[in-house]
């Protein structure tokens, strides 16, 4: 018997990395998983791997009118959500004095925006006992240069949590954070150089970076009877970095 028999599950951001790894391991504990991501490539390629019980929505989680269409599809197919994973989010290198314009909206638009709507826009399906969490960073706990715009666009969430768990206190949904450290995935092999990797390795108490299922056994945690008795945590895996 798996930890989400009978349930579903939507994942923003689906097709890759940490919240890939976390649809497969949520279809392997029995879940049926709908999966969003803005490249149709990756979200066949996701789809092929997961293999079964998904469906894939292409869409970009801060457009309104893609989440209509998730959650229309939802609506469609199960009827009811029971776990929301709001992991759509983006990051880039931008020191203070050198902001733009296009930077802020690029984060605020998917990080703030984008999750805030993700999360309203699917209230009127999540069932009571239901559990929804967000994909925080570490970067809004430390204090890495440059990274100031993606750190505030984060931090949001910690709040957001407290404030939305008594709000649907009457219908018992969760609300959490969970906040990775970081993790080896095909977009920190983007954003980073192997100089930069290897500084943030050397903050790692174990010296080696995480990986996308070690994350995805953290929000299993959050989406099974396994943390119900967990609500307005931020739960950070990131090896015991921001500890030291």
């Amino acid at each position: 018997m798996g930890k989400l028999d009978g349930k579903v599950a939507v994942i923003t951001g689906g097709s890759t990395g940490m919240a890939l790894a976390g649809a497969r391991l949520f279809v392997d504990e029995g879940a049926y998983v709908f999966i969003q991501a803005r490249r149709q490539e990756a979200l066949d390629e996701a789809v092929e791997l997961i293999g079964r019980n998904v469906t894939a929505v292409q869409g970009d989680a801060s457009d309104l009118d893609d989440l209509d269409r998730l959650y229309d599809t939802v609506k469609r197919e199960k009827g009811s959500i029971d776990v929301l994973w709001a992991s759509a989010g983006m990051g880039e290198a931008a020191a203070l004095g050198d902001i733009t314009e296009d930077q802020f909206e690029r984060a605020f638009g998917l990080n703030v925006r984008g999750t805030l709507f993700t999360v309203q826009k699917a209230l009127p399906l999540i069932n009571d006992n239901g559990s929804i969490f967000m994909t925080g960073s570490t970067a809004s706990l430390s204090a890495f240069p440059g990274w100031s715009l993606y750190a505030g666009s984060k931090a949001v969430q910690q709040a957001w949590a407290r404030v939305w768990l008594n709000e649907l206190r009457d219908r018992n949904i969760r609300v959490n954070v969970l906040t990775p450290g970081q993790v080896a995935t095909a977009k920190q092999e983007e954003l980073f150089d192997e100089a930069t990797k290897a500084a943030f390795e050397s903050l790692i108490p174990r010296g080696s970076m995480g990986r996308p299922e070690e994350i995805a056994t953290v929000a299993l945690f959050l989406a099974s009877e396994d943390s119900s008795y967990v609500n307005g945590l931020e739960l950070v895996a990131d090896g015991g970095t921001t500890a030291l």
